[in-house]
Parts: structure tokens; C-alpha cells; sequence
């Protein structure tokens, strides 16, 4: 087992994301966005820069974030931009030694909406040519439980991973994002738990329709019952932190400070750490 987090969130300049980790004494980051672009995106000089800083310091990426199939990718969009984006992805993955990248699921069309039916049948469509590439590309798709078909519910997400059926999509289960979106999180994390290969550790209460993000262990997220039942299960993966506290990237909320998105970002880790020496069997 160890601990990673979606590094942006301590800042935006890798110098800083790298920085927070050393100070937690992880190995790990996720990344996602270097000065507001994200890794699969970034021009190839500075991507060269962002390799040799992180592997300079001796760390390892756990996970790409893609947006590939995310809230900002309706069903609707042209599929070649999630596919141009996987391909070039891979390559940089490979590099970094990274086994997994995260994906969504296409959330529908706010203003030009599909049916239920004919979402299922493109999303599963467009996630079925994802896989194949990712296989062909000896990488895996970790679908979140968040944006998009599949992420609708735990049923969902079963449908989606059974009919796409490849080795290269599974689950990253996100403990917070069932809050968020009116599920049960304990439940969700039990009906996916068979394709969970990575964890995202964030924390949410659902307040008058408001989601009020808060430390690990503090909302309705279960995730000491959820660390609890994978370490007792025999779980060697990531456990990636999410905090959304002092920023969160989807809705355009921005840190007060600098100081402010690193110290909540170290505190989170600081918590979670201190959680799983609590529930470790």
C-alpha cells in the first residue's frame, strides 16, 4: 500500500507538488495539471521538464488524471479528441513507468441532451475503442465514479466494465464523489469493489443540495469503514487524496492563497496517514 494525491491541488508549479510530497514522505504523485494544463497536454519541452524534476527527486507517478471522457467532455463531443489525448498519454506513461489513467465516462449533453438508451449504447461505444487502445498500449483505464454513464451508479459502472470487458478498464473508487451525487458510499464501494484497482480519498457533506468538502474522515464518505475493509481484504494499491478543500478544479473555485491550497493539501495527507494507523488490521 501507499499514499499518492492529485498534486495540483497543494499548487500549481510541480516544484511545489513535488515539495508537499517530500514533506508527507511519499513516493507517489498523481498528476493532473502543471501550471493549469494538464500532463497529457503539456508541450513536449515541458513535459521534458516535468519528467526530469519528478524522477530527479526519486519519485514515481501513480496515475495520470486525464479529462478524457470527463465533465468536460459531453457525449456529444468529437471522440478523437479523448483518443488523440489517450495516445499521447501513453507514451509519456510509459516513460514515467505509470500503469494507470484516469477516465470518466461522458456526462450527457446539458443542451442537446441523448436519451437514456442511446448515451448507454455511445458511451459504452466510445469507452469499448479507449480500451483497446489503452491494451494495445499495455496501460490501464481506471474508470472514477463520477462523471458521466458509468458513474450514474454502482450498477452503471458494473454494466459499463462487463460490456466493454477488457483487462484495460477498471475502477478507481472515489469515496467522496457518492455523496455528491446522492448515492450511499458505502454501498457503491461494495458493489464495485471486485474491479477497484486505486482510491481516491476525498470527503464530502451534502448540505441543502451544497456539497461542503471537508477533511478525510470528517463526511459522509465512509472512508474509514472503506480503508478499513480494503486493508483487512488484503489491498496493496494507492491510496490518492483528493482534498478539494481550498480549491476544486470543476467548479472554478479558487485557493485564498497559495500557503493556503499547500497547507490544507499536507494537513489532508497528514490526516489520511494518521487513519490508516487507526483501522490497519
Amino acid at each position: 500500500m501507499f499514499f499518492s494525491g492529485i498534486s495540483d491541488e497543494a499548487g500549481q508549479a510541480i516544484d511545489t507538488q513535488i515539495k508537499a510530497h517530500r514533506e508527507l514522505g511519499w513516493t507517489h504523485l498523481e498528476l493532473r495539471l502543471v501550471d493549469g494544463i494538464n500532463l497529457t497536454q503539456l508541450p513536449d519541452e515541458k513535459f521534458d521538464e516535468v519528467y526530469e524534476k519528478v524522477t530527479g527527486a526519486g519519485m514515481k507517478v501513480s496515475c495520470f488524471a486525464s479529462a478524457i471522457a470527463n465533465w468536460a467532455r459531453p457525449i456529444t463531443c468529437d471522440p478523437k479528441i479523448d483518443i488523440d489525448d489517450l495516445k499521447q498519454a501513453i507514451v509519456r506513461m510509459h516513460r514515467f513507468d505509470t500503469p494507470f489513467i484516469r477516465v470518466m465516462s461522458y456526462p450527457n449533453d446539458p443542451k442537446h441532451p441523448l436519451d437514456e438508451d442511446e448515451w448507454r449504447r455511445e458511451a459504452i461505444s466510445r469507452m469499448k475503442t479507449l480500451a483497446k487502445i489503452a491494451e494495445d498500449g499495455s496501460v490501464v483505464l481506471v474508470h472514477e465514479n463520477c462523471s458521466g454513464w458509468g458513474g450514474l451508479s454502482a450498477e452503471n459502472s458494473n454494466i459499463l466494465l462487463g460490456e466493454v470487458n477488457s483487462p484495460a478498464l477498471k475502477v478507481v473508487f472515489d469515496t467522496g464523489n457518492p455523496v455528491t451525487y446522492g448515492q450511499d458510499a458505502w454501498d457503491y464501494y461494495q458493489k464495485v469493489y471486485d474491479s477497484i484497482v486505486y482510491v481516491h480519498i476525498k470527503d464530502v457533506k451534502r448540505v441543502n443540495g451544497e456539497d461542503h468538502y471537508c477533511f478525510c474522515g470528517e463526511g459522509d464518505g465512509c472512508v474509514r469503514q472503506i480503508v478499513g475493509d480494503l486493508l483487512a481484504k488484503g489491498y496493496d494499491g494507492g491510496f490518492s487524496i483528493e482534498p478539494h478543500l481550498a480549491a476544486v478544479i470543476h467548479t472554478g473555485q479558487q485557493a485564498e492563497s497559495e500557503e493556503q491550497l499547500y497547507s490544507s493539501y499536507t494537513e489532508y495527507g497528514q490526516r489520511l496517514m494518521r487513519i490508516v494507523e487507526e483501522v490497519r488490521p
